[in-house]
């Protein structure tokens, strides 16, 4: 039986937990298959400790002129066939997406997170993402 440790994670996708470091640089298609980003990170609710936001990297080339989505965690859907994450947006709607840049995102969970909340819930709403507070 192979042993499972912090530098070979398991592959098995039968289980109902991931660890952060498979979800971080995991690529995110939309629905018909189209390429969108990647998973840069994520933002976790310290006292329930779930996970909120998918931060996801979407443009730019080499890390310049980068933004970071973040997306409703509900909307990403795990498909094992692609060992990748899938979301119901087109490109057009990811680009009219509320995003930040790198020093934008340190305020994400800050005092005024709720701002952000509103914000980021406010234009995911159709798609079914409702605010976790």
């Amino acid at each position: 039986m192979e042993q499972a440790t912090a530098t070979r994670p398991s592959q098995k996708t039968e289980h109902s937990l991931i660890l952060a470091s498979r979800v971080t640089g995991r690529d995110v298609f939309n629905r018909d298959g189209e390429h969108l980003g990647y998973v840069d990170d994520l933002t976790i609710e310290k006292v329930s400790g779930k996970t909120i936001y998918a931060i996801m990297s979407f443009g730019g080339f080499l890390r310049l002129n980068e933004r970071f989505h973040p997306v409703p965690w509900p909307l990403l859907d795990y498909d094992p066939e692609r060992d990748a994450f899938v979301v119901p947006l087109d490109k057009a709607a990811l680009k009219d997406a509320p995003h930040y840049d790198l020093e934008d995102l340190a305020e994400l969970g800050g005092p005024s997170h709720i701002t952000y909340g509103e914000r980021i819930f406010g234009y995911y709403g159709p798609y079914g993402s409702v605010p976790y507070w």
